[in-house]
């Protein structure tokens, strides 16, 4: 692993563990409901949403290094569902996002595929110039530094989220 991937790989696997931990006692009725303590709803992201809009960006990674999307490939539909800028959706009858297992399983192979090719890149791939636009090129002016963003700073950002979200469902500390 060369010396970025090295700086990059700690990072992600960290937040693949808060992942991981953060559905503790998350059942699939609640998973995509919004939060109701004391009977008023907390119109906030849950789960669902979270891990499904993560779910959404290792074919980023996979992009940039020049890798087939392979696992990373987003499912039809699931853009317009949680690309950034969408709506979170309470969904009592689970007819809205696809089923808890489906976007765990999904999330869960997207970020491993991605912190897998982030590992084997060199460090000439990761300090070559992001390929992007705007904003996200000035924050992040390295393949590197984006990669670093879609696997350890965005999900961790989220997770909080999800934090939240479990203490207001009645759940306990996840860790």
């Amino acid at each position: 692993m060369g010396s970025i991937a090295n700086a990059i790989v700690p990072a992600g696997n960290l937040s693949k563990m808060y992942s991981e931990m953060m559905l503790k006692d998350v059942t699939p009725t609640m998973f995509a409901r919004f939060a109701s303590p004391g009977g008023k709803v907390i119109q906030s992201n849950h789960a669902a949403f979270v891990y499904g809009h993560l779910a959404m960006y290792p074919h980023r990674v996979m992009d940039m290094l020049g890798l087939p999307k392979g696992v990373t490939a987003v499912p039809e539909g699931w853009e317009g569902l949680f690309k950034a800028g969408v709506e979170c959706k309470d969904d009592p009858a689970g007819n809205i996002y696809p089923s808890m297992e489906k976007i765990v399983a999904f999330h869960k192979a997207a970020s491993e595929a991605a912190l897998a090719a982030i590992a084997e890149a060199s460090d000439g791939q990761l300090a070559a110039p992001n390929p992007g636009e705007g904003r996200m090129k000035e924050m992040f002016p390295t393949v590197g530094a984006v990669c670093s963003f879609i696997v350890a700073a965005h999900p961790m950002s989220h997770f909080g989220q999800v934090s939240a979200w479990r203490r207001c469902m009645g759940l306990g500390s996840a860790m």
